[in-house]
């Protein structure tokens, strides 16, 4: 790029303190372009866009194969100089100066400032992600053209996050009940069970999810409580699948002798920073688990696997919001039976892709594309 041109930059405006972007918000900011003399533009434009996109390569012999998927949500391109021979498109708009006038093609030496906005459509987008192996990215893109020179383009990444409709979601104030029982071998004797509660399944950032859990300690060895919030990354591509997952908290109960029962109320703290489940990408999911579990010595591990979805903060109805426990969810409401459990509902299920990162447990059976919505990487 020739020295004419100094720089290319654009910024945009905040519209919250926590710098994010919800389905209707608009979009403001301004182009910047500094020259050193005089320059003639065959165009000038920003652009507006956000996709999904999901990469990863596997070696089968010899052979390196590479799996690459794409979802484009939407793509929108202002220009504040067009080029003469280029002919009106989709979404496309020529922005004019305040008072009506076009911007000139030629421009002189010194700062000019190009402000622009756009409307973030509606729709059930799903939030900003970066993840081992795909994005979604929502992309302010300046990019200045001249004749016989190369581009010069500029990006800036804005943080969006996807409002939660309830009506889409009623999973999410669901109860959630399991049980699970143990008989202990060889080193130990005597048996172990658990009965484990969560009062609803959708939890926001930084709120304290409560767990109940009625342990019986029928062995002949102490056993300890434990829990621990994992997430699982999902990335689909031409028919295959690649996981990453990962433990993000871990809580330890007092220990229970043996021949005893013990009633163990925990409260375990939703992240505030932690990434918003993502269910309504096609190609990317994030999900969420919560793992209780009886630790015992010697011997294998009870669990229980209790899935959750985490939901932004800001943009949740406030009759969602933490409030008191309900009077039913104790240590009394424990006995009752068949409590309706979350589970997803697989459209198909794909073949996994090996990882050899360290990870929890496999999510078992949900492993697949969910069927429910939330609403709302570098390029």
């Amino acid at each position: 790029m020739s020295s004419t041109v100094k720089s290319l930059k654009v910024t945009y405006s905040p519209v919250n303190e926590s710098n994010t972007f919800r389905s209707g918000d608009c979009v403001s900011g301004q182009v910047a372009l500094e020259v050193a003399k005089d320059c003639e533009i065959q165009s000038l434009s920003i652009k507006f866009k956000a996709k999904a996109e999901v990469m990863w390569s596997e070696r089968h012999g010899q052979t390196t194969h590479y799996y690459h998927s794409k979802d484009k949500y939407f793509s929108t391109t202002h220009y504040f100089v067009r080029d003469k021979d280029k002919k009106d498109g989709d979404f496309e708009t020529l922005l004019t100066q305040q008072n009506g006038a076009t911007y000139g093609n030629v421009v002189a030496p010194g700062c000019h400032v190009y402000p622009f906005s756009f409307v973030i459509p509606p729709g059930d987008l799903p939030s900003s992600f970066k993840g081992e192996y795909g994005k979604i990215v929502f992309l302010l893109e300046a990019k200045l053209s001249r004749s016989m020179r190369i581009s010069k383009t500029d990006t800036a990444k804005l943080n969006f996050v996807s409002s939660v409709n309830m009506n889409l979601l009623p999973e999410i104030t669901v109860p959630q009940h399991d049980t699970v029982e143990k008989k202990m071998k060889v080193f130990s004797s005597g048996a172990v069970s658990m009965d484990a509660r969560l009062e609803k399944t959708g939890f926001v950032q930084g709120e304290g999810i409560k767990v109940l859990v009625c342990a019986q300690n029928n062995s002949s060895r102490p056993i300890k409580p434990k829990f621990c919030i994992y997430t699982k990354h999902c990335f689909f591509a031409e028919g295959k699948r690649k996981c990453y997952t990962k433990d993000l908290l871990k809580e330890v109960g007092n220990p229970i002798p043996p021949s005893s029962n013990e009633n163990v109320t925990k409260i375990i703290n939703v992240p505030h920073d932690v990434q918003p489940s993502i269910l309504n990408c096609q190609i990317i999911t994030v999900e969420y688990r919560l793992r209780v579990y009886l630790d015992v010595k010697y011997a294998s591990d009870p669990e229980i696997k209790f899935p959750i979805i985490i939901l932004p903060a800001a943009g949740v109805p406030s009759d969602f919001l933490p409030q008191a426990a309900a009077a039913t969810f104790g240590f009394e409401a424990l006995n009752i039976q068949n409590q309706p459990s979350f589970a997803y509902s697989p459209l198909q299920e794909l073949p996994e892709a090996t990882h050899n990162a360290e990870a929890p447990p496999p999510y078992g059976a949900h492993s697949m594309y969910p069927t429910y919505s939330i609403t709302g990487l570098k390029y």
